[in-house]
């Protein structure tokens, strides 16, 4: 299983007036890389848009290790931290890393997906089931049971 990693820069908007990166914005460098994950193996908001799918998120939770600063280099990893044997939930954790490799933030996701049609959870086509089994699987790896 190879890492799908993505650098990204700190932009403005993403500062605090403390002169770091705002807490909120880790979430969404996580939320980004997941979204490209999915788009680069052809699942694009198009794709959820017409087949009536969607991940939904129950669960966020981010542990600040590092400060991040604007125009810094940012690498986000997304890891396998949970699957259910169906691909229907789903756990990712996201290590997002200062420019000297340290890690600056982890944001761990609980996930699944949604019927956006009947707003209700669903088991999506095989291949995403077997995209996320792609993911590199993180140290904490546990099997969802439903």
């Amino acid at each position: 299983m190879s890492a799908f990693e993505r650098t990204y820069t700190v932009r403005w908007a993403d500062m605090d007036p403390n002169g770091h990166m705002r807490h909120s914005a880790y979430a969404d460098y996580a939320a980004q890389h997941r979204i490209e994950y999915l788009s680069e193996h052809g699942f694009t908001l198009p794709f959820f848009a017409k087949t009536g799918l969607g991940p939904i998120l129950f669960r966020e939770d981010t542990r600040f290790l590092k400060e991040l600063h604007i125009n810094e280099q940012l690498r986000v990893t997304g890891e396998l931290s949970g699957l259910s044997e169906d691909g229907a939930r789903w756990n990712i954790v996201h290590t997002l890393y200062k420019p000297d490799g340290r890690p600056a933030a982890t944001v761990a996701v609980e996930g699944a997906w949604l019927d956006l049609r009947a707003r209700k959870l669903t088991v999506p086509p095989p291949e995403i089931t077997e995209l996320m089994r792609n993911l590199p699987r993180h140290a904490s790896y546990q099997d969802i049971l439903r």
